[in-house]
């Protein structure tokens, strides 16, 4: 991932504005430090931190077009480069790097080229010739964005809030699927699937078109000329990315430049869940396992780091990004430079464990939507930003556009999890990959129960939290939350000790009000609390709060837990080891 940053109608003295614009830019060099960059145009500044993993060696940025009238600073990867090229025969390319296509594909098509783009991606492009510019960002919302507006007039876009949230007088995440024309006065969206307007969809699920959708997915983010693994935590979800990748390796240009062998990285608490299912998977696929332990105490020191780098003070974000943001930072150190990772399989198929409780194939379907739609405030934003605060890519197969629009075409019935039938969560994507001849992954690793990232690392680790909390926010605290905290007042002690930390680095009440709320449970929308009249007692966003489907659930002491007691009797080791049996799953406890 890169980092840009752009400053659009910045008037007055031109050398002080270019000051200030390589001192905000700066304030993103951990996205990338392989390279820095600004271009100016009169009152226009598009400014460029990079981590080369496409052409390290020529494709710095800000990229130009052969004249130099169309400007572009980009983060992010688009993996059709090569196809796009071939559209554009007559134009003139000055570097190798995947990027490069946007500003011919802007002079060829004008602005409504941004769908033929396969990737995750934000940009802005200036067209010199009449000092337009337009911004886009990714379908999902993959690479992180914001905009915000100056008391000048002028038009700031970032990669983070640091970049932007001290100079501008209002700021808010750029939404994704969107595109800003200042030709056209605003924002607009250009991603128009079929599944975006909620409709019921009625295709049979093939579990052969499921399996191809994701090979393929996975196979176009193998483009790298840099180092590269996978995150695998042993679930479901990274064990397929692993399992597919090391299938596919071989045959590709990664392969022939960094050998055959695939790098898998794993990080826990020791004996945790995680750290046995990815090494029993890793020794299955052959990958070269790097396992990384942390302590409780280790994530809680790396907390504010965490915050001031991921820019939320969402509970489950911060507990999931701590680990990965450890993680990160030792991948790194190792001279890897882009993974692999397992986000979304989750929201496209239903797997967090609530979704049990789905009375109805339709709500099923529409809570799947909505999910996926916020995916940039919570999954995509830890992936991102916790692995970019080390100059450090996360590639995600299961948000491939194509992907998507397969998975979310299938009659959401077949999702839906049966128990009587043997189908738990998740189903239809364990199917696909359940092949007899040549099997993708150990049964009880396809069929194990779902875990969230923060949960699988170890239980001890949310517990720890809360209990680090608890000695930090008083009981008053609380009870005062809604006169110091208007805006999605924090209703835990875990939730109130972020908050503090949150708006110490951002106190504008646009950094605030860029956070998402909401009553959730393990992980829930607010819609979905009404499927079971025990979760509304029962708020908290790990996943062993679905009480009555996950093996290890909170039990009735859940509620002194919320306060920041850690009972004793919670935690300890998971049981979702599956075995799987004709003609459904049964679990062994």
């Amino acid at each position: 991932m890169c980092g840009i940053l752009a400053v659009l109608g910045f008037a007055g003295d031109s050398q002080a504005k270019r000051v200030r614009v390589l001192e905000l830019s700066r304030r993103l060099k951990h996205r990338g430090p392989d390279w820095s960059g600004l271009y100016q145009h009169g009152d226009c500044y598009l400014a460029h931190q990079r981590l080369a993993v496409i052409d390290p060696a020529s494709g710095d940025q800000p990229l130009l077009n052969e004249d130099g009238t169309v400007v572009v600073t980009v983060n992010g990867e688009i993996y059709n480069h090569e196809q796009l090229r071939k559209l554009l025969h007559n134009h003139k390319f000055r570097t190798g790097s995947d990027c490069d296509v946007i500003a011919h594909l802007y002079e060829e098509y004008g602005e409504n080229f941004v769908d033929m783009l396969d990737g995750m991606f934000s940009f802005v492009l200036l067209d010199r010739r009449d000092n337009s510019f337009i911004v886009a960002r990714d379908a999902i919302g993959i690479t992180s964005l914001y905009i915000g507006w100056g008391l000048d007039g002028s038009v700031w876009i970032s990669s983070e809030l640091k970049g932007l949230h001290d100079d501008c007088e209002h700021f808010e995440c750029f939404p994704p699927g969107h595109m800003y024309s200042s030709k056209q006065g605003g924002l607009r969206r250009w991603y128009n699937p079929p599944w975006f307007s909620e409709s019921i969809p009625s295709i049979p699920y093939d579990p052969l078109t499921l399996r191809r959708a994701f090979e393929n997915a996975v196979i176009k983010r193998l483009m790298t000329d840099v180092p590269f693994g996978v995150l695998l935590s042993g679930g479901l979800d990274s064990s397929l990315v692993a399992s597919v990748t090391a299938r596919h390796l071989a045959s590709t240009k990664a392969a022939k430049q960094w050998g055959p062998q695939l790098h898998s990285f794993c990080v826990g608490l020791e004996g945790s869940p995680d750290l046995k299912a990815a090494r029993e998977v890793a020794d299955y696929l052959g990958t070269v396992h790097h396992e990384f332990h942390f302590t409780v105490q280790d994530g809680i020191d790396a907390i504010e780091d965490v915050i001031y780098h991921i820019e939320t003070y969402d509970v489950t974000t911060i507990r999931a990004s701590t680990p990965m943001f450890l993680m990160s930072r030792k991948i790194k150190s190792l001279g890897v430079k882009m993974v692999l990772s397992g986000e979304g399989a989750d929201e496209i198929f239903g797997g967090y464990l609530y979704f049990h409780k789905a009375p109805n194939k339709e709500e099923f379907h529409r809570e799947t939507c909505h999910k996926i739609k916020a995916l940039h405030q919570y999954d995509c934003l830890r992936a991102n930003k916790s692995t970019s605060a080390w100059g450090l890519e996360a590639r995600v197969p299961f948000l491939d556009k194509e992907f998507i629009n397969v998975a979310m075409s299938i009659d959401p019935k077949w999702k839906m999890a049966k128990r009587e039938e043997g189908r738990i969560e998740k189903w239809v994507l364990r199917k696909a990959f359940d092949d007899e001849e040549h099997p993708y992954l150990p049964k009880h690793i396809l069929y194990r129960q779902k875990e969230q990232f923060s949960d699988g690392v170890g239980y001890s680790w949310i517990d720890g939290l809360k209990e680090h909390a608890a000695q930090h926010v008083t009981d008053k605290m609380i009870e005062n939350a809604s006169h110091i905290y208007p805006h999605n007042t924090p209703t835990t002690k875990e939730g109130y000790y972020y908050r503090m930390i949150f708006e110490r680095f951002f106190p504008q009440n646009s950094a605030r009000l860029s956070v998402p709320g909401g009553p959730s449970v393990a992980c829930s929308t607010a819609k979905a609390i009404e499927w079971d009249d025990a979760w509304s007692n029962n708020l908290d966003p790990s996943g062993r709060a679905a009480l009555g489907v996950h093996l290890s659930a909170y039990d009735k002491h859940v509620g002194t837990i919320n306060a920041g007691m850690v009972p004793s009797e919670i935690g300890g080791d998971v049981r979702s080891i599956m075995e799987v049996t004709a003609p459904g799953v049964a679990i062994q406890s």
